[in-house]
């Protein structure tokens, strides 16, 4: 009875101390110091959140699993150290049938709970929306990135795009932010893109929303996900697809409905509509032809 008043008397002052570190944490601290959130906490999009939990939560419990058998290797080496005066081989033990179930099934808990927790969310992440309000294909390509805005016909005639080009250096020797292949997105609408590749394969990562997937040549792949926060993302492709694959890179704007609308309607308006695949080429978006991205400007 002593022996768990004092364990109680033990574990107390931890939980405390825990509430209280874990209280005190700022939301970037409680989501790992990922991408993604806002100083108050809010994620980019529906799903960024779960993400960020699963990450989290795997790395406390394996920080736990680890501080515990930091512990135990530490205190075997101390208490079964060679001491003066000893000599020879310490007690031999063939098996301890306590220590090798112990030692059998925490593992194997700490595998199926990680399968299964990581099974449900990409569960949730890899459903996909039947009717959303926004249906978009992104094309990969070396070294950019093209972008179609599906309407309600279904042969595509009533469709916008943009085509960009690879980045390009500004005048300081950095990138041009603003010649980069923008994906434009209505905040809280919910949005399934088809990917694509037109050549080799391709990693679609939008980096704030903590997914990527991959594009490849005669399957398509989608993703379906509800931009939560207005604001500009950075994207880039995650999968090394050649000579230039670090210029593929691209940015996402998540504005109001209207500005959205308001952009599809600059891409009308330069003629940039139908079928993109009908006005793709490829030697437009060679390295060193002068490439200029077909944008909201109408750009040629």
């Amino acid at each position: 009875m002593p022996s768990k008043r004092r364990l109680r008397w033990t574990v107390l002052p931890i939980g405390i101390a825990t509430a209280a570190i874990l209280a005190g944490c700022t939301p970037t601290e409680l989501h790992g110091y990922l991408p993604g959130f806002t100083a108050d906490g809010t994620p980019a999009t529906n799903h960024t959140d779960m993400v960020a939990g699963l990450w989290v939560n795997s790395w406390i419990v394996l920080l736990a699993v680890g501080v515990i058998t930091w512990g135990l290797m530490g205190w075997a080496a101390i208490a079964y150290r060679r001491r003066k005066g000893q000599v020879g081989l310490p007690v031999q033990l063939r098996y301890n049938m306590p220590i090798e179930i112990f030692y059998t099934i925490v593992p194997l808990i700490l595998v199926i709970g990680f399968f299964a927790f990581t099974a449900r969310d990409q569960t949730i992440l890899e459903t996909q929306t039947e009717d959303p309000d926004v249906s978009i294909i992104a094309i990969g390509k070396q070294w950019a990135w093209d972008f179609q805005y599906n309407g309600e016909d279904e042969d595509g005639s009533d469709a916008v795009w943009s085509m960009g080009v690879q980045a390009q250096p500004a005048a300081n020797g950095d990138v041009d932010q603003e010649r980069l292949p923008t994906l434009y997105l209505p905040v809280d609408k919910s949005v399934k893109i088809l990917l694509q590749s037109r050549d080799v394969i391709h990693s679609f990562w939008v980096i704030d929303f903590l997914y990527k997937k991959d594009m490849y040549i005669g399957r398509d792949n989608y993703w379906s996900f509800t931009p939560t926060r207005e604001g500009t993302y950075a994207g880039k492709c995650a999968e090394l697809c050649g000579e230039y694959h670090s210029a593929m890179l691209f940015n996402v704007k998540v504005v109001s409905e209207a500005e959205y609308e308001d952009y599809l309607a600059t891409l009308r308006e330069a003629g940039q509509t139908g079928d993109i695949n009908d006005e793709y080429d490829r030697l437009a978006n060679e390295p060193g032809t002068g490439g200029t991205p077909q944008n909201e400007e109408g750009d040629n």
